[in-house]
């Protein structure tokens, strides 16, 4: 099944593929900034720029940004700048990060003079606010992405009253857009459920290239302390409560209980990571790793640990199947839909956190079986192809301008993609 279910609805005429857009990103959060988010971004806009469009990233300035920074799509000879940076504050506890400040005026200025066909607003921060109310004035056509469950992080941060709140703003905000693009269709449904309305799957791919057993490094697992007969269990992400590293933790001690000959691996930073150092001085913390020291550290594994329950994607399973080790993850997200619990990886229900750590005992005590998952890990990510993910993504562009054209209307919705 593609990404989006082409059997839905278009507007657009068979033409469409030879229209070159002007589509706004905007965005908190970019390359090189390091998570899932980000990477995602960079996937699409960089999609959508071989496809002969052009996207003009708006995001806040980053520490590393030189004071004219502009960016200009490959191969292109647009004249105006196609990068607006703006004024921003660092993110409480996520070091590195900021958000936009509105820029109103900017934005209104910038898209005045150099009208976009589309906007596709990324965060729910200051500045995508600001943009979708310059769109809407402007009577440009938004989409936006729900790529972050924030509503979900307020229980792990002691402000669980803020929860109802933040599902609430997050609503109003997204039913504001002509559609609002989400990663699987188990999200899609849960949203729905919640008042959520113009909801589209847009999947995620997974460079095959990139991320791939044939990185695997003797020299990487002797740096942990490793031979090859070690078993070394992965876990990669921001160290931190949402995130649930507290069960890969202890899912860690059970498979160390199990097989003696093992070593955990724990690939990030956060604000728990100096608390874990001081109190399991015997795992390996190697910070955050990027590009193809990130796939070496993949393939050198040979079981992922992914605990998260607060994601709306988890590009690191799609990462860990490509690299052909085995994922441990529960039943959502990217594992609803493609993990399959015994073919691939242990596929664990919703937030039951004695299932996963039985399935972390099995997997240490079975090598051999763990090998051959690995192996189907890897042919299960040699069909997730980016390019599809653009092609879907480039589809329901169309479809949102030519019906938000035909129409006359600025915010009657397209018809949400069928089940």
């Amino acid at each position: 099944m593609s990404a989006i279910d082409h059997r839905t609805h278009r507007c657009h005429s068979p033409a469409q593929s030879a229209r070159q857009l002007y589509v706004a990103l905007v965005t908190e959060t970019y390359p090189p900034e390091i998570n899932g988010v980000a990477n995602t971004l960079s996937q699409l806009a960089n999609g959508l720029e071989r496809r002969g469009h052009r996207v003009g990233l708006v995001r806040p300035r980053q520490p590393a940004d030189r004071p004219q920074a502009q960016h200009t799509p490959a191969g292109s000879q647009a004249a105006e700048p196609c990068e607006l940076l703006v004024g921003g504050l660092p993110l409480p506890g996520y070091r590195g990060l900021r958000f936009g400040l509105p820029a109103w005026k900017r934005l209104r200025q910038l898209w005045q003079d150099n009208r976009p066909d589309a906007v596709y607003i990324a965060t729910e921060g200051p500045l995508g606010h600001a943009a979708l109310r310059v769109a809407e004035r402007l009577e440009i056509p938004a989409l936006t992405g729900f790529h972050t469950q924030f509503q979900q992080y307020c229980s792990h941060y002691g402000v669980g009253l803020l929860m109802r709140p933040i599902a609430h703003l997050l609503r109003r905000f997204h039913n504001r857009s002509q559609a609002t693009l989400v990663p699987t269709r188990s999200l899609q449904r849960d949203l729905s459920r919640d008042g959520f309305r113009n909801l589209h799957v847009l999947s995620r791919g997974v460079d095959t290239g990139r991320f791939s057993p044939a990185h695997r490094s003797r020299a990487l697992r002797r740096s942990w302390g490793c031979d090859d007969q070690t078993l070394v269990a992965l876990y990669v992400g921001r160290i931190a409560a949402e995130k649930n590293v507290a069960l890969a933790i202890e899912a860690f001690g059970r498979i160390h209980h199990a097989q003696p000959n093992s070593r955990c691996v724990l690939v990030g930073d956060g604000p728990e990571l100096a608390q874990l150092r001081q109190h399991h001085p015997g795992h390996v913390y190697t910070g955050a790793k990027i590009g193809h020291e990130l796939a070496v550290h993949y393939a050198s594994a040979d079981l992922f640990i992914f605990p998260s329950l607060t994601e709306t994607f988890g590009n690191v399973l799609t990462e860990a199947l490509a690299s052909g080790i085995a994922p441990i993850a529960f039943d959502y997200a990217a594992a609803s839909e493609h993990l399959h619990d015994g073919v691939n990886g242990y596929s664990v229900p919703m937030a039951d956190c004695a299932a996963f750590l039985r399935c972390a005992e099995q997997a240490a005590e079975d090598r051999e079986r763990l090998s051959d998952l690995g192996r189907a890990a890897r042919q299960t990510a040699e069909s997730l192809s980016w390019e599809r993910v653009i092609a879907d993504l480039e589809d329901r562009l169309f479809s949102v301008i030519d019906c938000a054209g035909k129409r006359g209307e600025r915010h009657e919705p397209i018809p949400a993609t069928a089940e």
